[in-house]
């Protein structure tokens, strides 16, 4: 059963619906988070960026309701509220150009509220400091590379220290040590804010996340711990010689045995699944939410 939203959480949402001409884009979506890293996985159309605009009051849902630390962001008092506690790194940031990347996360401080110059300037350059940028501040936008404009939106994002954080897809385009870089920097900011992360990585998710909500074609499938969701493949992962029959997904290792998910034969090797293996096997099926 989807988790319902309550007064501890900071944020929840309440039988929400969107739809986009004749798609459906959320249907009837229902979750509640509070203060640590929670995950959002799901495959590609799965609504998880427009769940995160509506988070992030970008989009107004067409029916159901929003909290966001107690603001209602349908009227303006509480969007102007809730925009106020939160940083946003959308998956396609919108920059300019011939902005350096000093100059593009002070225009949002400035959007923010930092007001006084000199307190504004300082924090501009803790934040791209935090996201490893310090030494390429002055550089134009257009002149740096993917990963390093990835850095450039987080930056922006959490510019202001704010109480809310929503990123999608915040590590496309890192390297491994960027990416270990960056949950580095998340769990840090989960001990203080509350943080919604959207990835297709289930090892950011695992490493970082003491819960996690899957979403496809618009609906909640799960919502758990990290560990329940691996327990959704309990007795279904097994190494064999060969590939398996009636599986999900199968490869060969390292070994040169093969490891599937799926409906396994008698007497094989079972082994313990991860994270990954239960998120597969949710993958396009009706099966219920499960807490």
């Amino acid at each position: 059963m989807t988790a319902e939203p309550t007064t501890r959480n900071a944020v929840s949402v309440d039988t929400v619906t969107l739809r986009y001409g004749r798609t459906l884009a959320l249907d009837d979506v229902s979750f509640g988070f509070a203060d640590g890293v929670t995950g959002l996985l799901g495959p590609n159309g799965a609504g998880k960026s427009t769940l995160l605009r509506v988070l992030a009051t970008a989009v107004r849902p067409d029916t159901g309701t929003v909290s966001v630390f107690g603001a209602d962001p349908s009227n303006p008092t509480g969007r102007l509220a809730a925009r106020r506690r939160l940083g946003y790194m959308p998956q396609e940031p919108g920059f300019h150009p011939n902005f350096t990347a000093f100059e593009f996360v002070d225009y949002v401080a400035i959007l923010k509220e930092l007001g006084e110059r000199q307190s504004r300037h300082e924090e501009v350059r803790r934040v791209l400091d935090d996201v490893g940028l310090a030494d390429v501040r002055g550089k134009r936008i257009k002149a740096l590379s993917g990963g390093m404009r990835r850095r450039v939106a987080l930056a922006a994002a959490i510019v202001g220290r704010p109480d809310l954080l929503i990123l999608d897809e915040p590590t496309v385009g890192l390297d491994p040590e960027q990416r270990l870089r960056f949950r580095e920097l998340i769990a840090e900011l989960g001990e203080r804010c509350t943080i919604l992360l959207s990835t297709h990585q289930t090892e950011d998710v695992m490493s970082l996340c003491r819960r996690v909500i899957v979403l496809d074609t618009g609906r909640v499938r799960f919502d758990g711990t990290p560990t329940e969701l691996a327990d959704v493949a309990r007795g279904r992962v097994w190494l064999s010689p060969e590939r398996g029959l009636s599986t999900v997904a199968s490869w060969r290792t390292g070994n040169d045995e093969y490891r599937n998910v799926g409906t396994p034969p008698s007497g094989v090797r079972l082994l313990d699944p991860t994270l990954e293996d239960g998120y597969l096997l949710l993958g396009g099926s009706d099966r219920p939410a499960t807490r």
